[in-house]
């Protein structure tokens, strides 16, 4: 076959986060009319030779009648999805001589786009993952114009947006060029109010001890468990942590984007540099929340990296599925295998649950509405495993609210730029100690960074020996304290920590009191 009638361009697959460059080759020779497309192409890529062809001829081009082969290269790389549709018609043009006069050199130029049968070019999945690694290697992007601003996100290159076929061959061939794109990512040096951008916490009435755990939470990166009557504001407040945490910097929004990018639901450009609010219904399967399926797409808790996890109705939620929490709770990172490809997906989240007491969900309640039997309770809180409750960093009892609460005369509470105000200074000193959230301390780490005032490891030990609390309970316990002291600007540990930290893990003293 003569070298005039070879092509190749170049494009990317997604293998999880992962973009590993595929050059598109296309050879077009005599012989009987045949389309070969080999390189481990899935269902949909081999379905492109159809559209391919049709775009072509509507396009006003000519179908070579020979054989032509196109060879997606590395084979053993798994390639899915139409985004390799324009590289595989260029190559055919270029390949059979269709292009008048010179050509633009395509040697670092990657091209994207699904065509339809008219030529036109529709939008891809993962472009913002794709163009983050083009970037990497000085690669420009052509891409579908609908995907022009998502690219412009992450690349460093310039980036041009098509809408048809023939605007791209027209670039190539000198004619008309392209115009670069213009970056769309927001002013990081001058985020939004944060009134505009998420609800007050000063909203929710009452709810002060509620409102204090909350705070250390966030101030921590610390998971927390709401135990409390319908209509007591556990939703209200979950939805409420992201206005106390601190802004996403430059390189966590490009990570959470490209995350949201190879999802099912795919990226939306109006949530860039927002810390992601996950809220999966109790009748989700292991595969939505932890991630998977046959192309082992991201879940749930990957999609709430960098952001919350909130989940309502704990007790509702299959037994498999929260137990599929326990490692990646631990991990920060989700590893799914399947026989054709392997994905890891980070998923360092912070895991908001809220539940009721009992079946009804009003055990407690001075009205004496309850109707549950102790058993009843009992094992409604026993579907929520032991191990599960350890690694819970806070859990806490909300009371319903009184009549008085909803007074005029009463104090607002703190409002969250007063509090986002205190979580960033502990963040801050947190960063500057260990480099990360004190959730996610190691225990060496602990050791290291959380020193005890003499009557502070005192109380602790009694409290070990008293409560019977784990290991994994103690670190936890120290953690908290840490961050209670962080909020307070003290170096060491008082006191006072540790008697606050046990305080909020309201479910191992009733655990305790049953023994």
């Amino acid at each position: 076959m003569d070298k005039d009638n070879l092509a190749t361009l170049l494009c990317r697959a997604q293998v999880g986060l992962a973009a590993p460059l595929v050059q598109v080759e296309v050879a077009v020779g005599s012989g009987l009319p045949s389309f070969h497309l080999v390189g481990l192409p899935a269902t949909v890529v081999r379905e492109s030779r159809d559209r391919v062809r049709s775009a072509l001829l509507s396009s006003g081009f000519e179908f070579p009648g020979g054989q032509i082969v196109v060879n997606l290269a590395p084979a053993e790389i798994p390639k899915e999805g139409g985004r390799f549709e324009l590289p595989i018609a260029l190559g055919i043009l270029i390949a059979s001589g269709q292009f008048r006069g010179g050509l633009r050199d395509c040697s670092a130029c990657e091209l994207y786009g699904e065509l339809g049968l008219g030529g036109e070019i529709k939008s891809v999945r993962g472009i913002l993952l794709a163009a983050a690694h083009a970037g990497r290697d000085g690669h420009e992007l052509i891409v579908p114009a609908a995907n022009a601003d998502e690219a412009s996100i992450a690349a460093a290159t310039p980036v041009r947006g098509a809408s048809h076929l023939r605007e791209v061959w027209r670039h190539l061939s000198g004619e008309e060029p392209l115009r670069a794109h213009d970056s769309v990512r927001p002013d990081r040096a001058a985020p939004e109010p944060r009134s505009a951008l998420q609800p007050d916490i000063s909203d929710v009435r009452g709810q002060f001890q509620a409102k204090r755990a909350l705070l250390i939470a966030a101030a921590g990166g610390h998971s927390l468990l709401m135990i409390g009557p319908p209509g007591c504001g556990k939703s209200m407040l979950a939805q409420r942590l992201p206005g106390l945490l601190p802004p996403l910097t430059d390189a966590e929004a490009l990570d959470c984007a490209a995350i949201a990018s190879v999802s099912a639901a795919g990226f939306d450009m109006g949530g860039f540099g927002r810390r992601p609010f996950r809220s999966p219904h109790h009748t989700a399967s292991p595969v939505s929340l932890v991630g998977g399926g046959a192309h082992a797409r991201p879940g749930e808790i990957s999609l709430a990296h960098r952001g919350v996890l909130f989940l309502d109705e704990l007790p509702e939620f299959d037994r498999q599925v929260l137990e599929a929490l326990r490692e990646p709770l631990e991990a920060g990172v989700v590893r799914i295998a399947r026989a054709a490809a392997r994905a890891d997906y980070p998923a360092e989240f912070q895991l908001i649950a809220a539940m009721n007491p009992c079946p009804c969900g009003y055990l407690g309640d001075p009205a004496g509405t309850c109707r549950c039997t102790a058993v009843q309770a009992q094992r409604y809180r026993a579907r929520i495993s032991g191990p599960l409750l350890d690694r819970l960093d806070l859990h806490i009892q909300v009371p319903p609210l009184e009549a008085g609460d909803f007074a005029d005369d009463l104090p607002r509470a703190e409002p969250t730029a007063v509090l986002a105000a205190k979580v960033a200074r502990a963040r801050s000193r947190q960063g500057s100690r260990q480099g990360c959230c004190n959730a996610r301390l190691t225990d060496a780490e602990v050791d290291h960074c959380c020193t005890l005032e003499p009557p502070a490891r005192a109380l602790l030990d009694r409290t070990m020996r008293h409560l019977r609390f784990s290991a994994r309970t103690r670190q936890r316990i120290l953690k908290v304290a840490r961050t209670i002291a962080d909020i307070d600007g003290r170096e060491a540990i008082a006191e006072t920590h540790v008697s606050e930290a046990v305080m909020l893990r309201c479910l191992d003293r009733e655990r305790a009191a049953q023994a």
